[in-house]
């Protein structure tokens, strides 16, 4: 999570952590490949994004193949969009 998200009332901060592991919106305008690794929502007047990356195993560039577990190291990213 970003210095943002990480300075939220811990309160809040759990609310946001809920709405990632939930996150069920996906749309064609959000999601159009299909790829469930992206997802923007509102909590308390306030817009957040999350976003999963697919790294190669030593984090040095994109995974030749995100689909396989021993291929790629995933990072999930949760920020406030003023953090954009």
């Amino acid at each position: 999570m970003t210095a943002g998200v990480n300075a939220l009332p811990i309160a809040t901060k759990a609310h946001v952590l809920l709405a990632v592991q939930s996150f069920s919106n996906f749309t064609k305008d959000n999601d159009p490949h299909g790829e469930h690794d992206f997802g923007d929502f509102q909590i308390e007047g306030e817009t957040y994004f999350w976003k999963i990356d697919y790294y190669a195993l030593d984090m040095n560039g994109g995974s030749e193949d995100p689909a396989a577990p021993e291929k790629t190291v995933r990072v999930l990213t949760i920020m406030r969009a003023d953090e954009y």
